[in-house]
């Protein structure tokens, strides 16, 4: 790579960090506008318009790269999506919750754009949760607790479930209030992770008895 493409990938990058941070600081994607972003970055306005046509193009690949690291964190919390006996659970948890706090604006960003108020990043967001789903269903076809569930329908519904708790345990660890002291932090972050261990014991439980077929009787 030139240093000419260097730089360019590196301004590239900055307008995508500059919108992040934006976004993750009490505004909505929808109500940041080209300059702001651009001033964050350092850069002039005019210069957007090298990497992006529009804060369209930018949100869209935002949602493409933040995806990129979630994709990896919960491809390893898979390694706990298991119901044989002495899998630990709770180890599972406690990485995950590592891994969120190491890519808290990544969590902030998707968790808060879900629903917001710019069509195109909800679209974009709903397109990479829909293949978090479908990656999550292929591995858990693999994995010999899920044999059998065989039901190819089930598994997408068991993923989307385990995905949006995902999303769900992560907001809500983000959400623990920082303003309380060391000590009281603690002690919520360690009730959150007993309650979140307990949710994903009976939900494996539960797959672990289920059964398709009477599922389409009931």
């Amino acid at each position: 790579m030139s240093i000419r493409d260097e730089r360019k990938q590196q301004s590239r990058q900055a307008l995508l960090e500059a919108a992040l941070t934006l976004s993750t600081s009490g505004r909505s994607f929808s109500t940041i506008s080209l300059r702001e972003v651009a001033r964050e970055a350092g850069l002039v306005p005019t210069a957007f318009y090298r990497h992006f046509q529009d804060m369209d193009e930018l949100g869209n690949d935002l949602v493409d790269q933040v995806s990129i690291s979630l994709h990896h964190l919960l491809r390893s919390l898979r390694e706990g999506y298991t119901v044989k006996a002495g899998s630990k659970t709770r180890l599972s948890i406690e990485r995950f919750f590592t891994a969120v706090d190491q890519s808290a604006r990544h969590w902030l960003f998707l968790i808060g754009e879900r629903w917001g108020g710019s069509s195109v990043v909800r679209d974009a967001i709903a397109r990479e949760i829909h293949f978090f789903v479908d990656d999550l269903a292929e591995d858990l076809k693999k994995l010999p607790a899920f044999e059998h569930v065989g039901a190819t329908q089930d598994l997408q519904i068991m993923s989307s479930i385990l995905i949006n708790m995902s999303f769900s345990w992560a907001m809500t660890w983000l959400n623990l209030p920082e303003k309380n002291n060391p000590a009281t932090l603690a002690e919520q972050r360690e009730q959150l992770i007993q309650n979140t261990t307990k949710q994903a014991q009976l939900m494996f439980r539960g797959i672990s008895n289920w059964n398709s077929e009477a599922g389409d009787k009931s």
